[in-house]
């Protein structure tokens, strides 16, 4: 299902629609989140998520006539996969501003260097931030969107169950975690 205008709910809707279904939205978003050493957590996204994202900034924002409505669509529906790959929001985390500033200038082009590993498979880069002109030399943003593309014969070997790791080859980040088979099984329902 694809969102559209017509799809969201009203602002009103929204707000009671929140009430009692945010505990779940937080534990899907949990579920289909994978941390990769201390400081990187990738969140990945599914049309759930991304049209909570959208109701959010709707409600936050008091977004209500359609060209605003329009525009939160156009921002966030690039980050529903599409049958193909698995999409993500990197988060890089570090609680103290001045580790922060340090370590970010430090990790400039780690977006770049993470990859997925399916069992049996090639190695797989992320393609980061593809709408994005984020050329700084002196650090990289704490924020990232990437994508993982996965051939047909990776999409089937995660279908039939094989284990998928995690990882990062930046030289000042080297990390690697095999993603939990929960979390596992939540990706596979983005595969075609």
């Amino acid at each position: 299902m694809s969102i559209t205008p017509d799809s969201l709910m009203t602002l009103e809707a929204y707000a009671r629609f929140r009430k009692t279904e945010k505990p779940a939205i937080v534990a899907h978003r949990r579920l289909r989140s994978v941390r990769l050493g201390e400081h990187l957590n990738l969140q990945f996204e599914d049309e759930r998520t991304i049209r909570y994202q959208i109701q959010e900034m709707l409600r936050i924002e008091k977004i209500f006539e359609e060209d605003g409505i329009q525009a939160e669509i156009d921002a966030y529906a690039p980050l529903v996969p599409d049958g193909t790959n698995w999409k993500a929001t990197l988060l890089i985390e570090y609680p103290d501003p001045n580790e922060r500033r340090r370590e970010l200038a430090r990790l400039i082009g780690v977006e770049d260097r993470l990859f997925i590993e399916v069992e049996g498979q090639p190695r797989v880069y992320a393609i980061a931030d593809e709408d994005l002109d984020r050329e700084n030399d002196e650090k990289t943003s704490a924020v990232h969107f990437v994508r993982f593309e996965l051939s047909a014969p990776m999409r089937q070997a995660v279908k039939a169950g094989a284990a998928v790791k995690l990882g990062c080859d930046h030289r000042h980040y080297p990390a690697h975690v095999q993603i939990a088979p929960e979390t596992l099984a939540s990706l596979a329902g983005d595969l075609a």
